[in-house]
């Protein structure tokens, strides 16, 4: 017979009135759970489900009859402590199957246990598996609103947007366009829809822009932005930013492509109306200084062969007594109504008409046909200024003076042609005023160089400020390079590079041609004789000219001696250019320098030959082996009649007349194809000029060497 233990003892029963523990023991159970997943819970609340379950376990035991129901609650408890582990199970069955005395438990109590803990199992794992389901199908829905929603965003997107959008396809078909993109046109869908992309095309279409969407569709590049014009449906035109991206399926395969459209007429126009103020005079309305260089520098970007351009410079006479006698106001009125006479008249010429500032004036003419063309304009303007200019009841007369200059491209710069016309109007106003004066290329290189080269030459070969460029002198029999023409610059840092037109005049006169001269022929002897090492015969002679004062200078031939003895060139590969006026007679002290320089191996040519009045018997007396015709000759037979005839005739004398003495013969000047033919009709051996090169920098020189090379072994 069984009874309850000790009343206040709740780990023993009495059996047969002797009292026998209760299972499982607190501190058993607690290592058992404690071995489980109980490392992962919180001493604390470990603590608690230890005494919890093992109240439940005693408390199943404590009755008369054993109750399952706390042995069922302990097991759920465990379960819901995530104690889910199958082995914990068998572990804490084997222990309530014992009373630590080696007297089996009651089975019921661990069929009770075990019973609670798989029931609360199989309800926690029914109820992950329903929210599982649930989330699963909640996930299938929020997907399908998602599409829904993203379609319709998607739709409002593409058809409330703000901004213009279009797709197509890769073949260029236009599929769809949104309400902004049919306004930007001014058109209906099915006035773009099915249309070909291409068909868009605006003449003012910015370079590249085609390019890019070629390399777009082609799956190349994935976007591009461009500024681009098109036409509306009315005809005018509309600026927009377009941005175009390429659409890839899954397989990176291009299949669409979207574009993106933003007017910005009204800012293009507001960007042209600030360029326009940023380039042109608030007062006259003309193009300004900035307006006037940039079109004078395009002129010199790139020009044909032979082309022209003509300056007037022109400068308001009397202007000043204006101003000061009738006020800022009145000169600023009389200026607007200058401004407007000359661009009447000359605008309908094709000429630009800008304003330099003050009452400085200037007349460009691009593609200018000659001097006469030139004198012309300035006479134009001239005659627009002979009426009085009406201004607030006063009739003012003003003049001006102009400094017409007409020259090649290719014989100066940008700078240096405005500061040469700048420095003619300066002599037409001492002349007299109310006149024009044209360009003196010799009065304006004294100008210009007189006290720059005079005050910093003597440092300036010091400062590194000297370079040399070097003109191919070509074979007219077939094209080759024979030699190259040493040709000194001087990157002045104030006016910039000069041409040896600017400054050598100067050098003579003050002599400090001897130290330049001298440095010149040690650069370019250097120069020849690194090219013979490099490439031998191949390699081009190098011609350098010697001005009057070095030919006439007494230790000439022991300064060339020693240059090619240090540079190691050979003397018959270096060709001296000299002047007409360099010697003066047979009797010459000159001469027998010269002479010495011949016996030595070095040649000799004439330069600028028929500029002067030639003693012929000069060809006879002087040891040299070439001359060369002055570029003037050739460069001017450009117009056709009777001049043009006479030229080429003289052109034609001067190469028999050369032969006949046994010199060869090169021509200076060369721009064109058709002068080059007729050279080599005639018989002339050699000729330079741009239609056989600018003067370069030497490794343009080498690329050359290589290029007639490769042909050669072709």
């Amino acid at each position: 017979m069984t009874t309850p233990g000790p009343a206040g003892d709740p780990r023993s029963r009495a059996v047969d009135g002797a009292p026998v523990p209760l299972v499982p023991d607190p501190a058993q159970w607690a290592r058992l759970l404690r071995s489980s997943q109980g490392g992962a819970m919180h001493p604390d609340a470990l603590n608690q489900l230890v005494s919890s379950t093992t109240r439940l376990l005693h408390e199943a035991q404590a009755a008369r009859t054993l109750d399952p129901g706390p042995a069922a609650d302990a097991g759920a408890q465990l379960v819901e402590s995530q104690f889910t582990d199958p082995d914990l199970l068998a572990r804490a069955i084997g222990l309530l199957q014992s009373d630590g005395a080696g007297r089996p438990a009651p089975p019921e109590l661990s069929g009770a246990f075990a019973a609670g803990w798989a029931a609360a199992l199989r309800e926690r794992t029914l109820q992950e598996q329903e929210a599982i389901r649930l989330a699963a199908d909640t996930a299938r829905r929020d997907a399908e609103r998602a599409l829904r929603e993203s379609e319709a965003r998607f739709r409002a997107l593409f058809e409330s947007a703000a901004i213009g959008i279009g797709i197509g396809d890769v073949e260029g078909n236009i599929l769809a366009v949104n309400k902004a993109l049919q306004d930007i046109f001014g058109a209906k869908p099915e006035d773009l829809q099915g249309r070909k992309v291409n068909d868009l095309v605006h003449p003012e279409d910015t370079p590249g822009v085609w390019e890019a969407y070629e390399e777009m569709v082609s799956g190349k590049r994935e976007h591009f932005s461009f500024d681009k014009p098109y036409y509306r449906q009315d005809g005018e035109v509309v600026w927009t930013h377009l941005t175009c991206s390429l659409i890839r399926d899954d397989d990176g395969t291009p299949v669409y492509q979207v574009a993106m459209m933003e007017d910005i007429t009204d800012r293009y126009r507001l960007q042209e109306r600030l360029r326009h103020q940023a380039t042109h005079d608030p007062l006259t309305g003309l193009p300004n200084r900035s307006a006037f260089f940039e079109r004078l520098e395009a002129v010199f970007d790139s020009p044909e062969p032979g082309a022209r351009f003509g300056l007037c410079y022109v400068d308001l006479d009397g202007f000043k007594v204006v101003n000061d006698s009738l006020g800022h106001e009145m000169g600023d009125q009389l200026l607007a109504a200058v401004a407007l006479r000359l661009d009447a008249a000359l605008r309908p010429l094709g000429h630009l008409v800008a304003r330099l500032g003050g009452d400085e004036f200037v007349v460009l003419l691009e593609d200018c046909r000659g001097e006469q063309e030139a004198v012309a304009a300035a006479k134009t303007v001239l005659a627009a200024l002979t009426k009085p200019v009406p201004i607030d009841g006063h009739r003012l007369a003003v003049g001006a003076s102009i400094g017409v200059l007409e020259r090649p491209v290719a014989s100066t710069t940008p700078l240096a042609a405005v500061r040469a016309a700048d420095l003619t109007l300066y002599r037409a106003k001492a002349e007299g005023r109310g006149r024009w004066t044209l360009f003196d290329p010799q009065r304006n290189a004294r100008s210009v160089s007189r006290y720059a080269v005079s005050v910093r030459m003597p440092a300036a070969l010091d400062r590194g400020e000297f370079f040399i460029d070097y003109q191919p002198l070509c074979r007219l029999d077939d094209g080759s390079l024979s030699s190259v023409e040493a040709l000194v610059r001087w990157r002045h840092p104030q006016l910039g590079v000069l041409g040896p037109d600017e400054f050598i005049g100067t050098a003579e006169e003050t002599g400090l041609i001897m130290p330049l001269g001298r440095w010149v022929l040690e650069q370019a002897c250097g120069q020849a004789a690194d090219w013979v090492r490099r490439f031998g015969d191949r390699a081009p002679h190098i011609n350098v000219n010697l001005a009057v004062r070095q030919v006439r200078n007494t230790g000439l031939v022991q300064d060339i001696d020693r240059i090619l003895r240090s540079t190691g060139l050979e003397p018959k590969r270096l060709q001296l250019e000299i002047t007409e006026s360099a010697v003066v007679g047979p009797e010459d002290e000159s001469l027998r320098a010269l002479n010495s320089l011949v016996d030595m191996g070095v040649s000799l040519a004439i330069d600028d030959f028929g500029t002067g009045w030639s003693n012929l018997a000069y060809l006879r007396d002087l040891p040299v082996s070439g001359l060369k015709i002055a570029g003037s000759f050739v460069s001017d037979l450009r117009d056709s009649g009777r001049e043009q005839v006479l030229g080429w005739r003289i052109v034609g004398g001067l190469v028999s007349l050369a032969h006949t003495l046994g010199l060869t013969v090169t021509a200076e000047g060369v721009e064109n194809e058709d002068h080059a033919e007729r050279l080599r009709s005639m018989g002339c051996d050699r000729a330079q000029g741009w239609y056989f090169g600018r003067p370069v920098r030497p490794e343009e020189i080498v690329k050359m060497i290589t290029e007639e090379s490769g042909r050669g072994e072709r």
